[in-house]
């Protein structure tokens, strides 16, 4: 060590998990450095991880920013957990026991007031013990000892599920190079169960010190300078809440739009926008979607011209309970405009937003929304396309089961909105039937028809309650997309019902749905449906009553056998 630096070759950076990058590590008197081998910095696209260079693969820590070092086993044999004083938790693993007392001594003579701890692990097994926030991860300790940890930045929301249960739910893995098919399991959900009370400090506030809230939490001791009582579950569950804003983004948001009505799921949200992900905030839910899990988005106005839509579609979806949402709808009114400022300054990388998003917006609020999302999402958002209803109107009123919605007609596929919101791509057609469309009841004609779409593999979908007045206009949409229609009689043969809307003659219509059985081979002849003069048909009276003497029920011929 006489050059006062070390290094250890070898060593996975294991901040994030599913990172396959190996490098090398250097302690010196600046601080600890690693640095991706040849050839292993592209699986570190698409990562943010403090004071992490992607492109160049290189990790730089400085020494005045290191709070705390852990030596632990691991699954790649022996790890180092680096504790920054900004409370973000990075690891390095692939250490070797031989490496534990030079790196000792390494640390004792190069960072004056830091000693590298050891870390020992639970193994008992026991599924009750007592949680403890360090940081951006929460330790579930077991005889004081970590049993496993939960990094909060993988938060994405979590709730009371009753009284005294607290259920956490978790992001999937993150980064463009990773491919959820074919991954390994991982955890999605877990649950705490949190008995008794605890207290909060005067004024309400709930107490900072980790140790105390948490020692509450598990034992329902009450603690000083208490005002009130509260469950211990409600401060575990919002202690999470709090911990989990951390775990990206340690600034203010870029923007918030406060009580946006949402439709699917149902409910008035804040909107929290960051550089990375929002946040939805409502009364009861929380959560957490990175910018990478939105798919589409689409901006579509209703047919009563007063509210627009904006539908943003997950994955993967958020979940309230058992009932998974792949749909946010967002619903606004038309007129209302709103002045907003944007903190572009919140960016990890402000130049990163420019030409894409303004400072200021001084417009309807669902054309702001709209733009911040395609902003910050760098996705494109579609809207209404060329096709027009009856009256005007960019959709129609349909029901799709019992579910009443709108069917909007978009140039590359068909959206169904609010509940349930489904997306359907024009590829995925094999061909559509109208049903019902010349029908008549007691009353007269019926004043709908049904639209089924046949898919390429998957379950159909047929619309219902459709007003009789937009088969002409759906019709000749589906013949400028080519998309191929089929007779309600035979599916195999293809027909056009033009002409038989509202303003049609009955005569004509009933002629014109005799012209399709016919040219569906369905249509009888003269000869078919005259009588048949050797058909001798019997009188009532020839045929056995029950009441009749001569009549034998099937029960008494076989006694008789």
């Amino acid at each position: 060590m006489g050059d006062s630096r070390v290094q250890f070759s070898d060593i996975y950076l294991a901040t994030e998990p599913y990172i396959k990058s190996v490098g090398q590590v250097r302690i010196g008197t600046s601080g600890i450095g690693w640095k991706a081998a040849e050839g292993e910095t592209e699986a570190l696209k698409g990562l943010t991880i403090p004071n992490l260079v992607a492109s160049s693969g290189v990790l730089a820590l400085q020494r005045d920013d290191l709070r705390r070092l852990q030596w632990q086993r691991v699954a790649r044999g022996y790890g180092l957990r680096i504790h920054m004083k900004n409370g973000t938790l990075h690891r390095l693993d692939g250490f070797t026991a031989d490496d534990y007392e030079t790196l000792r001594d390494a640390v004792k003579q190069l960072f004056h007031g830091l000693t590298l701890e050891t870390r020992d692990i639970s193994i008992k097994g026991w599924n009750w013990g007592k949680p403890d926030f360090e940081g951006t991860h929460m330790s579930f300790r077991v005889d004081n000892r970590p049993m496993f940890d939960l990094p909060m930045a993988y938060v994405s929301n979590t709730n009371l599920a009753n009284k005294n249960e607290v259920s956490v739910e978790f992001q999937g893995p993150r980064g463009k190079g990773v491919k959820r098919k074919g991954a390994p399991d991982e955890l999605v959900e877990i649950r705490f169960y949190v008995p008794g009370t605890t207290t909060t400090a005067s004024g309400g506030a709930e107490k900072s010190d980790n140790e105390g809230s948490e020692r509450g939490e598990e034992n329902g001791e009450k603690a000083e300078g208490e005002e009130g009582e509260v469950s211990a579950a409600s401060v575990f569950h919002d202690t999470i809440k709090e911990r989990a804003d951390l775990g990206q983004v340690s600034g203010d948001s870029i923007v918030q739009f406060p009580e946006i009505l949402c439709l699917t799921p149902r409910g008035r949200y804040g909107i929290d926008m960051f550089s990375n992900f929002l946040r939805l905030r409502g009364k009861t839910y929380d959560y957490k979607v990175p910018y990478e899990n939105i798919q589409r988005m689409f901006l579509v106005s209703k047919p009563d011209e007063l509210h627009m839509m904006f539908v943003v579609g997950l994955n993967p979806p958020i979940r309230q309970g058992q009932t998974w949402y792949p749909y946010l709808v967002l619903q606004f009114v038309r007129d209302e405009e709103m002045a907003v400022d944007l903190n572009l300054d919140a960016d990890e990388d402000p130049q990163r937003l420019e030409g894409k998003l303004r400072s200021h917006y001084d417009e309807p609020l669902y054309r702001i929304v709209a733009n911040v999302f395609k902003g910050l999402t760098d996705k494109r958002v579609t809207e209404g396309g060329s096709f027009r209803a009856y009256h005007g109107a960019q959709g129609i009123k349909a029901s799709l089961k019992a579910n009443e919605g709108t069917l909007y007609p978009l140039d590359k596929g068909f959206l169904f909105a609010p509940k349930p919101t489904l997306y359907i791509a024009h590829a995925d057609i094999a061909s559509i039937v109208f049903s019902r469309v010349g029908a008549s009841s007691a009353t007269g004609k019926m004043r709908t028809f049904d639209l089924k779409l046949n898919m390429h593999g998957s379950q159909d979908y047929q619309f219902s309650s459709i007003n009789r007045e937009e088969h002409a206009s759906l019709e000749d949409y589906m013949e400028e997309h080519g998309i191929k229609m089929l007779s309600e009689l035979s599916e195999t043969t293809a027909v056009s019902y033009k002409g038989m809307d509202a303003d049609s003659d009955g005569d004509a219509g009933v002629a014109k749905v005799a012209g399709a059985f016919d040219a569906a081979g369905l249509g009888g002849s003269e000869d078919e449906s005259s009588e048949d003069e050797d058909f001798i048909a019997e009188s009532e009276s020839d045929v056995p009553e029950e009441f009749d003497d001569k009549y034998e029920s099937s029960g008494g011929s076989d006694q008789e056998q």
